[in-house]
């Protein structure tokens, strides 16, 4: 059949087309339903399909993860317990607040053991608190020789509570003395009341925001 032909062909009696004219319209119809049956109905099922497909994956995936997680339930059992039993130890370095007392004079018998001349040992009024213990920051300023200070600072790392010494700072005296001014920092667990306050406080935070 020539393009003639086709020109020729009478839109109004298509049932008097030949054969391969009428396919060809009808395969040109069927194309059109197709491509308007996704754009008005079917693309909207496969985008719903691709989500329930996805969501599908990420409940696998979920799934796959508590399983995992069951089947090493022991394993993770015995992390938790070795991790409060090394927390525990931790908190047995800490003193009470009955200790703390105590502490302080070992800090200041190690300055005087090693020769040094206190100018200022002032503990802070205010401890600073966190969530399970809390800081006591302690002002210092002693003199003496440089030996003097490494040995007291040795004699502070072997001190049974946790001490740090932060904020160091020196000067020559013109004695060829020197003059330390530092912040000792120790810690002290907090009693089941402080503990209990503590995590009041914490909620309340959390609510406010």
């Amino acid at each position: 059949m020539t393009l003639d032909d086709l020109r020729r062909l009478d839109p109004k009696k298509i049932g008097n087309w030949p054969v391969l004219p009428k396919l060809g319209v009808l395969v040109l119809l069927l194309i059109a339903l197709v491509a308007l049956s996704y754009f008005l109905d079917w693309q909207n099922q496969w985008d719903e399909l691709e989500k329930h497909q996805k969501k599908e994956q990420e409940l696998r995936t979920t799934f796959l993860d508590k399983k995992k997680q069951a089947i090493n339930l022991d394993v993770y059992q015995k992390q938790l317990d070795d991790i409060e039993k090394s927390f525990g130890a931790l908190l047995k370095q800490l003193p009470s607040k009955s200790e703390m007392d105590a502490l302080l004079t070992d800090i200041n018998q190690a300055g005087l053991g090693r020769g040094l001349q206190f100018e200022l040992f002032k503990p802070a009024s205010n401890e600073n608190m966190s969530e399970f213990y809390a800081e006591l920051p302690i002002q210092l300023k002693m003199t003496g020789s440089y030996h003097d200070f490494g040995a007291f600072a040795s004699d502070i790392s072997k001190l049974s509570r946790i001490v740090t010494l932060n904020d160091i700072g020196l000067v020559v005296n013109k004695d060829s003395s020197l003059t330390m001014d530092a912040i000792a920092k120790t810690y002290r667990y907090l009693d089941d009341q402080e503990l209990a306050a503590q995590k009041k406080s914490a909620k309340d935070k959390k609510a406010k925001k």
